[in-house]
C-alpha cells in the first residue's frame, strides 16, 4: 500500500518531505515550536488544538500509569514516532520496555500507542488507524473523549487491524502487549464534565 492514498490525491502538484528534512525545519523555525503536525507519506498534516477534555484525560492517565507502571517499563507522551524516512506520528502515549531507547521506538518495540481523540476522532480511526496497521504496531488505542470509548485496534495485517474493540467507560481494558499495570477504565479517571 501507498501511504499517500491514505490521505486521498487530487491533482495539484505536491512537494514531500522526508522526517530529517521537517527535523532541520524545525531546527531552523519554519516549523514553530508550538505547531503541531505529523509527517503521512511525505506530506505534512497540521493537528488539531487540543481540548480541555482531551488535556484532561491525558493529565489523569499520566498520573494513573506513573504511579502504577512497573520499573521494567515506560510511557511517553507525544514523542515524535518516526516509522520511515517520510512517516512520523505524534501519539498521545507511547508504551514500551524501559530497555528501549527513544531513537529505537518502532513496530518491533512499541507495545501500545494510545491516542485521545475529540475533534480528530474520524480521522484518527480513519486513516491513523489504517497507517498504525500498515506500519504494524501490535496494539493502538483510540480513546474518544467525548464519547468515553477505548476503541482497541490489535492484531495489524497489511493495512488494517483484524480486531477492533470498542470498550465503554466502566469497562477495564487490559493492554495484550503492555504490562497490566497500564490496564485502564475510563470510570476511574477524574474527567469532569
Amino acid at each position: 500500500m501507498n501511504i499517500r492514498s491514505l490521505i486521498g490525491t487530487d491533482d495539484l502538484p505536491r512537494r514531500t518531505f522526508t522526517v530529517a528534512e521537517v527535523e532541520r525545519m524545525g531546527e531552523v523555525g519554519l516549523i514553530r515550536d508550538d505547531e503541531r503536525v505529523e509527517l503521512i507519506g511525505g506530506e505534512l498534516v497540521p493537528m488539531n488544538a487540543k481540548g480541555s477534555r482531551h488535556e484532561t484525560l491525558k493529565l489523569e492517565i499520566m498520573l494513573r500509569w506513573g504511579d502504577q507502571r512497573p520499573p521494567s517499563h515506560a510511557f511517553i507522551p507525544e514523542t515524535t514516532l518516526r516509522l520511515a524516512p517520510d512517516t512520523f506520528l505524534e501519539p498521545d502515549f507511547l508504551v514500551f520496555a524501559r530497555e528501549t531507547a527513544l531513537r529505537d521506538l518502532g513496530a518491533d518495540t512499541v507495545l501500545l500507542a494510545v491516542e485521545i481523540s475529540d475533534s480528530s476522532l474520524g480521522f484518527d480511526l480513519g486513516v491513523k488507524s489504517l497507517i498504525y496497521a500498515h506500519f504494524g504496531i501490535r496494539e493502538l488505542w483510540v480513546i474518544d473523549v467525548m464519547g468515553m470509548v477505548i476503541h482497541v485496534h490489535r492484531d495489524p495485517a497489511g493495512d488494517r487491524y483484524r480486531s477492533i474493540t470498542p470498550w465503554h467507560i466502566d469497562d477495564l481494558v487490559v493492554p495484550a502487549f503492555a504490562p497490566s499495570a497500564f490496564a485502564l477504565r475510563l470510570a476511574d479517571l477524574h474527567i469532569g464534565e
